[in-house]
């Protein structure tokens, strides 16, 4: 019974932080890890159990997206190739390369997001003119890595989405939680099928996420849009000291 609790709010509690920044996974994969999964086992039921709080998070966002449609088909697609990539690498190879990256590059993205407006006006473009390419490269690296690690995954979309759309925070941040979705929903797919999944205790976390990310979508609307960016960076970095620490 203290097992069930343990993972319901740890999925919870992921889902949350997934609809308001991504970096849930370093809140559920632990919990796993603490029970005794091995570390391959609870990287790939860590990933099918956190889709529904990825589809909370978007449901959550729906007034956000409205009007969105073209641009997160678009984006999804570019997610979608981007996320077969990082699925591959993780079930084929051992990556040990790449693991020692990872923190660099969830604390390069939470930097390059504090320093957002500045960039933006660095890189130009204006704020009715068409989207930069250089945001699909932005995409397709951040679903590659998504699907490889989903740590931080968040703000790393985030920060490529804010560089080259002229929006709103909060309707990027709604495009960011379809992307998250997207790359989330490879994995699934490509895990269940070709990896180790702990069915049981994803039955448990799945529907705790769910919750997680229609309460996180809510928490974040409330948030002025500097106080949701800072949130996000508070976090990414915290990511991304916790990674270099384990």
């Amino acid at each position: 019974m203290t097992d069930l609790l343990f993972l319901v709010g740890a999925g919870l509690l992921a889902g949350v932080v997934n609809a308001l920044a991504g970096g849930g996974t370093l809140i559920s994969f632990p919990a796993l890890l603490a029970l005794g999964y091995p570390g391959l086992t609870a990287t790939v039921t860590n990933a099918v159990a956190l889709w529904p709080g990825y589809l909370g998070g978007v449901l959550g966002y729906r007034a956000e997206l409205r009007g969105q449609r073209r641009r997160a088909t678009l984006l999804s697609v570019t997610a979608v190739l981007g996320a077969c990539l990082g699925s591959s690498l993780l079930l084929l190879t051992p990556g040990k390369l790449f693991e020692s990256m990872v923190p660099w590059l969830v604390a390069f993205a939470s930097l390059a997001l504090l320093a957002q407006p500045w960039l933006r006006k660095l890189i130009g473009g204006e704020a009715d003119g068409p989207t930069s390419r250089m945001v699909y490269a932005g995409v397709f690296l951040g679903g590659c890595y998504g699907a490889y690690f989903n740590g931080g995954m968040g703000v790393v979309l985030l920060t490529v989405l804010g560089l080259f759309l002229h929006d709103n925070l909060h309707r990027i941040n709604a495009v960011r939680a379809v992307l998250s979705l997207v790359v989330s929903s490879v994995s699934v797919v490509a895990f269940s099928l070709f990896g180790p999944v702990e069915w049981r205790a994803a039955a448990v976390i799945a529907p705790a996420s769910l919750a997680g990310g229609l309460l996180g979508t809510r928490l974040a609307r409330l948030m002025p849009a500097k106080v949701l960016r800072g949130v996000v960076v508070a976090f990414g970095l915290g990511v991304a000291v916790a990674l270099a620490l384990h």
